[in-house]
């Protein structure tokens, strides 16, 4: 196994000088080989709900290529719970080919996480009841039906099943999706959560079902694997969650002692998806996607509302995630345009434990071993995000060759 229960090399801020990006660095049970993490992509690779070789063969890739941990996004908590027909949702027949993927990765020598969730709202399938903090309509006219009391109960208890499964298939750690819009994440926005119950209204009462959440997966998993929140710093759209609300909910989660640490993100896959992405809009080759039927009008009236453009910046999250890193002593995870060596380093120097990167490796899969043995220093990623628009086909680098994406 890559990750493992020795001390190691510390992770946590304020341990000394600045540490080497490829030094070793503790996870809470577990010792990453390097401080990089392979950032939660949806792979598009899940035909009839379960792994297949090309997700396996993702995921080996990416340890191949040098990060300490890879991400397999996303698996939903139950078939409620997913945001697109072909993703992976937990249930004892999608055992076996998770536990292919984590002896591919570890064979490679780099741990592997899960990102767990409830998409909530996100995302259409045919069937789905879908539910959130309150009701309405998603942007693509779907209804959404006000969670009860048992619906809360039963997506906790779902989550916490759904992590006994993750620990049962040899995954090493557990990323809850506190993000993006999702049914965690809309029940932290003011924008969403209009409720007057016990569940709505005070920032302490929307926080209270993802803790819930968060302790009930901790419960439920004890120590055998490390337990991560990916969590909205801000949601990028007016009314929606932001700085002044997120930082103290991330303090709640850290006095709750449930998490090993916070990966910090922002932007709604339902409202403004480029919020996180940043970089060019690929307009028209998501339009391409689509039936032709509904292509001109996500063309020229949802798609220019939705894709908002936002220019590229080097760690464009990094000014919002220095208020946490001041106000909080668990180990942070920066994410969001992270291409650099230099920029890996200085948020090491910064006090972040981690860094994680998404694109840049969807690029070039071996980025990490050529700039360990000195033979890169940057990511050759244009940021044209052109590969948002390949997940439902297998998520790739558009530049790459069939060949080069598969070796």
């Amino acid at each position: 196994m890559p990750a493992s229960t020795s001390q190691g090399t510390s992770g946590d801020p304020g341990s000394g000088a600045a540490p080497d990006v490829f030094s070793p660095a503790r996870l809470g049970p577990l010792t990453l080989r390097n401080r990089i993490i392979k950032a939660a992509t949806f792979e598009g690779m899940s035909r009839k709900n379960l792994a297949t070789d090309e997700l396996v063969e993702f995921h080996r890739r990416a340890a191949a290529g040098g990060v300490g941990m890879t991400t397999v996004s996303y698996l939903a908590v139950s078939r409620d719970g997913m945001g697109a027909p072909n993703e992976i949702h937990l249930r004892e027949e999608a055992i076996p080919g998770l536990r292919r993927i984590t002896e591919a990765v570890h064979a490679e020598g780099a741990a592997v996480s899960a990102q767990l969730g409830h998409a909530g709202a996100v995302g259409a399938v045919r069937g789905k009841r879908t539910i959130g903090p309150s009701g309405g309509l998603t942007p693509m006219g779907t209804r959404i039906h006000a969670a009860t009391a048992e619906d809360i109960a039963l997506v906790t208890e779902q989550f916490a099943a759904g992590a006994r499964m993750l620990v049962e298939a040899g995954f090493d750690a557990i990323e809850l999706h506190l993000g993006h819009g999702y049914l965690l994440s809309s029940w932290l926005s003011p924008r969403h959560n209009r409720r007057t119950d016990g569940w709505g209204g005070t920032l302490e009462n929307r926080a209270r079902f993802p803790r819930q959440v968060a302790r009930a997966v901790r419960d439920a998993v004890g120590d055998a694997v490390a337990v991560i929140a990916k969590i909205n710093m801000a949601d990028g759209v007016p009314g929606g969650l932001w700085l002044d609300e997120s930082v103290p909910v991330a303090k709640m989660l850290e006095a709750d002692g449930a998490l090993d640490a916070l990966e910090l993100t922002g932007g709604s896959s339902l409202a403004n998806p480029m919020y996180l992405f940043r970089g060019e809009v690929p307009l028209k080759e998501f339009s391409a996607t689509l039936p032709p039927g509904v292509r001109q009008v996500f063309q020229l009236v949802v798609g220019k509302r939705l894709f908002k453009a936002y220019p590229f910046e080097e760690a464009y999250f990094l000014p919002y995630a220095r208020q946490f890193r001041a106000a909080l002593d668990m180990p942070l995870i920066l994410l969001g345009g992270i291409n650099r060596l230099d920029t890996m380093q200085q948020a090491l120097a910064e006090g972040f434990s981690f860094v994680a990167m998404g694109r840049a490796l969807l690029r070039e899969p071996d980025l990490l071993n050529r700039m360990q043995a000195g033979k890169a220093s940057e990511s050759l990623c244009v940021h044209c995000n052109k590969c948002m628009t390949t997940i439902y086909r297998g998520t790739h680098c558009v530049l790459l060759t069939d060949d080069a994406a598969a070796g």
